[in-house]
């Protein structure tokens, strides 16, 4: 019997382990998820503080019922561990390692390569292997192939299979989560296209098989370039409105009613999070292997980045209308998280903005009811405070930058005596609110 049979077999029989590498936003709640399904699941991570606090059952993920997790844990169906040797019990491994930018915005391949080592090292014959972090086409087949089969010994497609099947993680949405989200896959070879057909199978609603894990990787890029294009539209509209006094926000509600070849996307202080400031910069790194030039990507790139910026000279103009600085002011955010209503402040521009409120001197403070403490671009790091109307009244501008749903628009208007809305918070703005 042939490898890729006996492997079937297992996954049929539901006696198959699954190794999870990276237990972050995208790991965790599909390790919760297989193990709700039944399957034995090994989640690998370098943080021991992660290993530990999944194994005692305790959650830090906000997508995951704490409840649900400690089930798991206690069922036995999901144990963390940072002894990567223990590959060697897994019959798939999913990989779900961070890919963030260098420095220099290009892509940091080093922990997919630090995981494909690893599990080359310690993987069994007869193993199906899928990448799940964002990256640029052709790692699957040009970088992590190689690797595999050097630091194994062992020949795909006779002794383990390589597919790719990108995240599609949406923190703090309550309607799509990683069950009922489609997800697409692309293998190398058949074999393992239905290999990882039946193991995505026990844990997502629906599957959306592609040719090859170069189309699978590109999907995973084009979502995330539509997205960071239109965004970057809006924000560079909602400049040029401004300085036309006219409401962008109004010009979008309009637009909506068209029923057909519209779709709205919203202004704000630049865009977070894990995936749209930095997957585009991924497809634009391989695209100089091919002597292409993508420039619409490369200027709502540079919109994104300059918009906090953009809007440090909004609130520099606000204050200044009341004959005061930026420096020596008491400046108050609302929100550092990069979207409302999570916990995550990965790439949120608030970070940048604050960074560039302190350098020009501005006395500032945050709240956040999300997120206790934060370390700004800069280095800085700042503690949440509490929001009363005390703390609305001592600040001389209040800057909104996250459209947290419990905020109160209504206290913070009559309290604030000045006001930069970023995020379209106040609909009824005086003439001390200061719109994007």
């Amino acid at each position: 019997m042939s490898q890729a049979s006996i492997l079937i077999q297992k996954i049929n029989s539901n006696t198959e382990t699954i190794g999870i590498i990276g237990l972050g936003y995208v790991g965790l709640p599909l390790a919760v998820g297989f193990a709700q399904a039944g399957v034995t699941v090994i989640g690998f991570d370098k943080s021991q503080e992660k290993v530990d606090k999944i194994n005692s059952g305790t959650n830090y993920i906000q997508d995951i019922r704490d409840a649900i997790l400690r089930e798991v844990v206690e069922n036995i169906k999901l144990i963390a561990t940072s002894d990567f040797s223990r590959i060697k019990e897994c019959d798939a491994l999913l990989i779900c390692v961070p890919t963030p930018l260098d420095k220099f915005r290009k892509p940091d391949m080093s922990y997919i390569e630090s995981a494909c080592v690893s599990i080359g090292q310690n993987m069994k014959p007869g193993t199906f292997i899928s990448l799940e972090s964002t990256t640029y086409p052709t790692t699957t087949e040009d970088l992590m192939l190689p690797i595999l089969e050097k630091e194994s010994g062992m020949k795909h497609d006779q002794d383990f299979w390589l597919a790719y099947s990108p995240e599609r993680v949406d923190p703090g949405n309550v309607s799509f989560h990683t069950k009922n989200t489609p997800k697409v896959l692309g293998a190398i070879t058949p074999d393992g296209l239905e290999i990882g057909l039946k193991i995505y199978s026990k844990a997502i609603d629906q599957l959306h098989l592609v040719s090859s894990p170069k189309v699978a990787e590109m999907v995973k890029i084009l979502e995330n370039t539509y997205r960071l294009v239109n965004i970057s539209l809006i924000n560079e509209l909602a400049l040029l409105s401004g300085k036309m006094g006219i409401d962008i926000w109004e010009v979008i509600e309009a637009a909506k009613t068209k029923p057909f070849g519209f779709q709205a996307f919203y202004p704000g202080p630049g865009i977070g999070g894990h995936c749209i400031p930095l997957d585009p910069f991924y497809l634009e790194h391989i695209a100089k292997k091919y002597d292409f030039d993508l420039s619409m990507i490369h200027a709502a790139g540079h919109i994104n980045m300059r918009m906090p910026h953009y809007m440090a000279i909004k609130i520099s103009t606000a204050l200044n209308s009341i004959k005061k600085s930026v420096n020596g002011s008491k400046i108050l955010f609302l929100g550092v998280a990069y979207k409302p209503n999570i916990d995550d402040a990965r790439e949120s521009p608030a970070l940048e903005l604050i960074h560039l409120i302190l350098k020009k001197g501005g006395n500032v403070s945050y709240h956040d009811p999300y997120i206790s403490s934060v370390e700004t671009h800069g280095g800085s790091s700042l503690q949440s405070v509490e929001l009363t109307p005390q703390a609305l009244i001592d600040a001389d501008c209040v800057v909104i930058t996250t459209n947290h749903s419990v905020f109160n628009p209504e206290m913070i208007q009559k309290h604030a005596k000045l006001i930069v809305d970023l995020r379209n918070v106040i609909k009824d703005a005086g003439d001390h609110v200061y719109k994007l």
